[in-house]
């Protein structure tokens, strides 16, 4: 109250220059609560502004969740927009899980911060959405945790969940890795067998993380098979009973530890092949003969030797026995000379 003469005694005693600027002081002293309403108005007017840009900007989506009872509000649209989350994906998933019966709810459903997260850690919402209603409705137990942490380990879990409803086959061996198109066997009596199977697996989906992938299955089948083939006694039973191979495989659980379960293994095709037995048996009587004849030529080789070492043997006792004969005529003379040996009287 003690402002407003103060300031009149200032503008009676202020220059004509300065009079206008009190004079204006004067007035917001007389009414500080409309600069207040201006500032409370201009701020409602900015933020109705920013409003209305989200809205126009979000509203089609906000009324798509709504009319779907998504549970989606414009508040959570807003703040997608600042943590560069795609709300056309997540409000399409939100619709597409309200409108499949999929639990929505904030604390233990499809919620809309739980959408938010996977995108953000990389994940695709679409695909876990899609493979969730497809469980759904094939009534396999699939939650959307679960789903999440499969599509973040780097597995398709659509696909996880088709291969579960609708099984897989896996030829065995696969051309497309190997290169082969058979599996070689050799049964006891040395017949080669070429087997050709396929494997139907379905998706084991509580072992998907961390279970080992379709390469071991392959692997771990084609082992069995060949083994055994390798322990019938002849290639005739395998070919009369080809049904006694996938029994016997199938009781092994080759599925342990793995991502799928073998439903089934079918023997699609058996081709004899070459004799290996015999083949393996003329081969080793080959090596058997170079052997032999390894073994003649060093016997030969020495007899040939020792034939002439006595050769050697026989020369050095001719020469030796010149030598005694040279020894002879020499005795005698030098009998005669010393009067052992005399002339024979011829009277």
């Amino acid at each position: 109250m003690m402002l407003s003469p103060v300031l009149s005694a200032a503008a009676e005693a202020a220059p004509v220059g300065f009079a206008l600027p009190l004079a204006n002081w004067q007035l917001l002293g007389q009414k500080p609560m409309n600069v207040v309403w201006l500032a409370i108005a201009l701020f409602v007017l900015f933020l109705i502004a920013i409003l209305g840009f989200f809205f126009i900007r979000y509203g089609k989506l906000w009324f798509q969740a709504y009319m779907s009872v998504a549970d989606v509000s414009l508040m959570s649209l807003i703040r997608m927009h600042f943590t560069k989350v795609n709300p056309n994906v997540i409000v399409q998933a939100k619709v597409m899980s309200a409108q499949a019966g999929l639990s929505i709810s904030r604390r233990d459903g499809i919620s809309t911060r739980r959408l938010e997260a996977h995108y953000l850690a990389g994940g695709n919402v679409m695909n876990v959405i899609h493979a969730i209603i497809a469980a759904h409705r094939a009534e396999i137990p699939l939650d959307f945790d679960q789903a999440a942490a499969i599509d973040l380990a780097g597995r398709d879990v659509l696909d996880a969940v088709q291969t579960s409803v609708y099984p897989k086959v896996i030829d065995c061996p696969d051309p497309s890795r190997t290169g082969k198109t058979t599996l070689s066997a050799i049964t006891k009596n040395g017949i080669e067998l070429r087997v050709r199977a396929r494997v139907t697996v379905r998706t084991n989906i509580e072992q998907l993380i961390g279970g080992a992938t379709e390469d071991t299955v392959i692997a771990r089948v084609g082992e069995a098979i060949i083994s055994s083939i390798g322990s019938t006694t002849d290639h005739f039973k395998v070919l009369e009973n080809p049904d006694m191979i996938t029994r016997v495989v199938l009781s092994r659980g080759l599925d342990a530890q793995t991502a799928f379960e073998i439903v089934s293994i079918d023997i699609a095709d058996i081709d004899v092949g070459e004799n290996i037995g015999a083949r393996l048996q003329s081969d080793q009587a080959e090596a058997d003969t170079r052997v032999a004849r390894a073994q003649a030529e060093r016997r030969r080789a020495e007899a040939i030797a020792e034939e002439q070492q006595m050769k050697a043997k026989v020369a050095e006792n001719r020469s030796q026995l010149v030598l005694a004969e040279a020894k002879v005529p020499m005795a005698m003379a030098e009998a005669f000379r010393g009067g052992r040996i005399t002339a024979p009287n011829t009277n």
